[in-house]
């Protein structure tokens, strides 16, 4: 005890420092680092969940792409089956009613492809439309801010120009 007095050490300023350095520890605590910590986690949890959100439009969108071709590949199937029951008709009958056959067949055909053609169309535009919609869900997400309907019209032809591409 003495020898820290003879090194200057004096009891009462040195509690009233160590007092001093606990309030100015606890405020810096309570009002700058345990909001800067919250705000940081919450950041950290919007990341992942933006993340997530990112993962989920990509399952999707390969869901629907693997539904389209399943839907291309069906629509190929049924016109070939229409075309083949089409030929085995046409083999039954006389030369004449063999062409009336075979030509009714291939406008089944382009009928099929017509509309198979334009249920392409369709899910393609209806696909641009949702990726355009969820581009727009994700870039509100990420950046936090409530976007225009200027910034939203935007953002969904750029999702649109880009898929076209």
């Amino acid at each position: 005890m003495q020898m820290l007095e003879t090194l200057g050490v004096k009891w009462p300023e040195f509690i009233a420092s160590l007092i001093n350095f606990s309030v100015v520890l606890f405020v810096l605590w309570r009002f700058a680092y345990k909001p800067i910590f919250e705000m940081l986690a919450a950041r950290r949890q919007k990341i992942a969940d933006s993340v997530a959100n990112a993962d989920k439009i990509k399952a999707e969108l390969t869901r629907t792409e693997a539904d389209h071709q399943k839907i291309l590949a069906d629509a190929g199937d049924k016109a070939n089956k229409l075309i083949d029951e089409a030929r085995q008709a046409a083999a039954r009958v006389r030369e004449t009613e063999t062409q009336k056959a075979i030509a009714a067949a291939e406008q089944i055909v382009v009928k099929a492809r017509e509309a198979a053609a334009q249920e392409h169309s369709q899910m393609l535009a209806e696909l641009k439309r949702e990726v355009g919609r969820l581009v727009v869900q994700t870039a509100a997400t990420v950046t936090g801010k409530i976007l225009t309907p200027e910034d939203q019209r935007r953002l969904a032809e750029e999702t649109e120009k880009q898929l076209a591409a």
